[in-house]
């Protein structure tokens, strides 16, 4: 294994995905055993996200369900990758994670993000629009006022005082926005590896040391899937990519279905062109190559850590997955592998 990634912390990102004839509260439920076995198999940080009305996805309150995997595990970190906070007033939001700290001290990460709502519908039923997404500078500084002592005489206790870790989620202008409040960046290749390598050099050029931290710290987020074969992993990859082709054509991300089912599906050239534009830019293969590729990312981006974000359809084959891959960078002994 290559020494750099024996230096590279590895974490778990979990969208709580919904399978094609699968409940909500199923995929919630299988949540939080993903957190037990992501604890048992050695990751650094197990986070859960935020999406409102997709039929897809099922998790919606993430501070609620970081709540429920804390409790169900005993060392890892939790958090949330992240909360989006154009939806929440930031009183409420530290509020939030003063509890979850106070209840689970040392081991609560506040993941932000400044996404809103998907379409006007959930827009207007949370209160906000796309202009809120606007205003994230002025949220920040008063989510971390809150933090640090109040604001304007009111106190988000239990929060006050408390040292939550903090980090920021990259999306267009996000780099800049982490370098300036001090924040550790958490970025992927949406736009490609050579301008996420770009924005990475900029965050760490333009760091501001501050409430948030003394030092730049880049977490680079990514899929990869572990097989016996490159052609395996790659079937695993179908289902993530079919659903995100179907919301560009249909506005409404879906439940996985099986990759059999894609086999049968019929797509129009542009659906063709978007599924294929979607197996793009994930690691797969068997260990060999995922660390080989891996190794060379972390060398390429100076990652401090990788968040594994890989979703599919066969449940069984996703967790062989994450346990191969902390075997293969070492997180895992391999007496328990």
């Amino acid at each position: 294994m290559s020494s750099v990634l024996q230096q590279t912390r590895f974490s778990i990102l979990d969208r709580s995905r919904r399978r094609q004839g699968q409940t909500h509260p199923e995929a919630l439920r299988e949540t939080v055993e993903f957190a037990r076995l992501a604890e048992r198999w050695g990751y650094h940080r197990f986070w859960v996200s935020e999406h409102h009305s997709v039929p897809g996805v099922s998790g919606s309150a993430p501070t609620v369900l970081a709540a429920a995997v804390a409790a169900a595990t005993e060392r890892i970190r939790v958090g949330t990758g992240g909360v989006m906070l154009p939806n929440h007033q930031p009183l409420v939001v530290a509020e939030q994670f003063g509890v979850l700290e106070s209840l689970y001290p040392g081991r609560i990460d506040m993941g932000l993000g400044r996404s809103v709502g998907f379409t006007d519908g959930v827009r207007r039923a949370l209160g906000h629009d796309k202009r809120d997404a606007e205003d994230f500078d002025a949220q920040l500084g008063e989510l971390r006022d809150y933090l640090a002592g109040g604001r304007l005489g009111v106190h988000a206790w239990p929060a006050e005082g408390l040292r939550i870790p903090a980090f920021l989620l990259a999306v267009g202008s996000g780099a800049e926005r982490a370098a300036r409040f001090g924040l550790p960046l958490v970025i992927a290749q949406l736009a490609g590896e050579d301008a996420m390598v770009e924005a990475i050099n900029r965050y760490r050029a333009d760091f501001r040391p501050g409430y948030w931290g003394s030092e730049p710290y880049v977490v680079v987020s990514v899929s990869a899937v572990i097989a016996d074969t490159e052609e395996q992993a790659h079937r695993l990859l179908l289902p993530e990519a079919w659903s995100a082709a179907y919301s560009r054509t249909h506005g409404e991300f879906p439940p996985l279905i099986s990759p059999d089912q894609i086999d049968r599906e019929p797509m129009t050239d542009r659906q063709r062109r978007l599924f294929e534009e979607s197996l793009r830019g994930h690691i797969h293969g068997p260990e060999a190559t995922v660390t080989a590729a891996l190794a060379g990312l972390v060398t390429r981006t100076g990652a401090d850590e990788i968040l594994v974000h890989t979703s599919t359809y066969d449940r069984a084959a996703r967790l062989e997955s994450h346990r191969r891959l902390a075997a293969a960078v070492g997180l895992l002994a391999p007496a328990t592998a």
